[in-house]
């Protein structure tokens, strides 16, 4: 059988977990120098190891990551894409993604290795102010978006905005 083999459930899991069903699932491959796909910052509640090559990450509702996808052949890069997604309730409204079931809700997309490339320094800027990327507020990854796409310079995510986005947050608004 060459099918996928569902992972045995949990005996006594927290109740705040929710069900396996509602996760969403991200398959990365790693073909060195081929086909490359990485997450480069998010909390996966759950990892299941297909092959040496394949694996699978389990991301529970609301999660934010960065899902990089990279190919190559013989002629050189042929993809690179950066997409940071915010995962969604089973059933809900979410863009389809590849590799993510059943899809998720974009953030931010950026194609071709010098926007990638700008966007890991970006990502790297804030974790040096010592903000982890996860907490970061969407629509600042929706504002860096559209600047990316019109070729703007994105403004920057400092302290005192993550403060605001936090405090916006735990009132609820």
């Amino acid at each position: 059988m060459t099918g996928l083999v569902a992972a045995p459930a949990r005996v006594g899991r927290a109740a705040a977990e929710p069900p396996p069903e509602a996760f969403t699932e991200v398959e990365l491959v790693w073909i060195e120098k081929q086909t490359e796909h990485w997450v480069r910052f998010g909390r996966e509640r759950r990892e299941q190891i297909l092959d040496r090559r394949r694996r699978i990450l389990f991301f529970p509702p609301g999660s934010v990551f960065a899902l990089v996808r990279w190919a190559a052949n013989e002629h050189g890069t042929v993809l690179s894409r950066l997409n940071i997604l915010r995962t969604v309730e089973r059933g809900a409204a979410c863009q389809t993604v590849p590799t993510v079931t059943p899809g998720a809700e974009v953030l931010l997309h950026v194609d071709g290795w010098p926007k990638v490339e700008r966007m890991l320094q970006l990502i790297d800027a804030i974790e040096a102010r010592g903000i982890d990327p996860i907490d970061v507020s969407p629509d600042h990854w929706r504002h860096v978006h559209n600047r990316m796409t019109v070729g703007e310079t994105p403004r920057g995510y400092g302290p005192r905005q993550h403060r605001a986005f936090l405090l916006r947050r735990r009132i609820g608004a």
